[in-house]
């Protein structure tokens, strides 16, 4: 069964660096930062992708903010459609952190700050009830990697 897994968090919050390491051997990557600077309907062109490879019976990736059930509601019901699992991928904000990664970026990786503010004031936490089947928290581990749980578990106190 294919399962459409949606990264949710800020920018720099590493969901393209978990993306590469943890989900490109088993899931078709989409994302709106792949598109030319200038393209039109970035929205329709991913959504379209998505059910391409969805319809296919492949498992696919969404890699952007997707801040707020406005971006994902169309997402899991594309993937519910297409009888597929529905996973969300948490990244806890860091602003502070997220600033600081996004100001040792370069070229057109580098967001403007005011963006990344704006994202994080529309920023909601996934859960079961948006109609994810599972939601998972990934944070950095400390030593380069990530540590990804249920993210009700990662709410608790450790």
């Amino acid at each position: 069964m294919p399962d459409l897994a949606v990264l949710v968090g800020l920018q720099a919050s590493g969901k393209s660096v978990f993306c590469a390491r943890h989900l490109k051997d088993r899931y078709a990557l989409v994302g709106k930062d792949a598109f030319p600077r200038g393209a039109r309907r970035k929205q329709e062109r991913q959504m379209r992708l998505v059910e391409q490879a969805l319809a296919a019976g492949q498992s696919v990736a969404v890699d952007n903010t997707n801040p707020s059930p406005e971006e994902w509601r169309p997402l899991v019901a594309a993937g519910h459609a297409h009888g597929a699992t529905v996973t969300a991928y948490w990244f806890p904000p860091d602003l502070a952190g997220s600033l600081r990664r996004n100001a040792a970026r370069t070229g057109r990786a580098r967001v403007p700050d005011a963006g990344l503010h704006a994202t994080w004031r529309r920023l909601r936490r996934p859960c079961p009830a948006d109609g994810f089947d599972a939601v998972f928290a990934v944070r950095f581990d400390g030593r380069g990697g990530f540590e990804v749980r249920p993210a009700d578990e990662a709410a608790r106190p450790r």
